[in-house]
């Protein structure tokens, strides 16, 4: 199933992320089961801060009863990916793509061509399959990241 241009999908739509959201978005970092064992402390009090969400273009995946099942936030100068990430329990139902397919649509309007993907180890084969290409490897810098990350390029025209 495509996603709607619209941001909609089976109930699920995607929505400019308020001030108010800071705290539901931190939630979603702080306990992804990504980021359990060796990738823990990169989430370890780690905050999402209105601030934040009022400086960039953070959206959000929300079902109809408000919850937030996923967002991302879209960095437009230099332009890059700067965080996305899906509710463990809302895994496996599309949430991830129909927020790729939101992001391009917002990148375009932008007038942007491309976003840079530095992504979490175990998530290269999404962002893969959502169409991003490899273009390298940041390097870890200890102590803040301890591992090596892929570096992608997602066009913003693919889908």
């Amino acid at each position: 199933m495509r996603p709607s241009t619209t941001g909609r999908r089976g109930g699920v739509r995607i929505r400019r992320a308020v001030a108010r959201d800071a705290r539901r978005l931190t939630r979603l970092v702080t306990r992804s089961g990504a980021y359990r064992g060796p990738y823990a402390p990169l989430v370890e009090g780690y905050k999402v801060g209105p601030d934040y969400i009022e400086a960039h273009e953070v959206h959000a995946a929300v079902d109809d009863d408000g919850r937030v099942l996923g967002f991302y936030a879209l960095v437009t100068s230099p332009p890059e990916l700067d965080l996305m990430f899906v509710a463990d329990e809302a895994q496996g139902r599309g949430i991830g793509r129909l927020l790729i397919a939101h992001l391009r649509e917002r990148a375009r309007h932008a007038g942007l061509t491309g976003v840079r993907v530095v992504a979490h180890p175990p998530a290269e084969g999404f962002y893969r399959g959502v169409g991003a290409r490899r273009t390298g490897t940041v390097a870890a810098r200890p102590p803040a990241v301890m591992w090596d990350r892929p570096e992608l390029l997602l066009t913003v025209d693919d889908g």
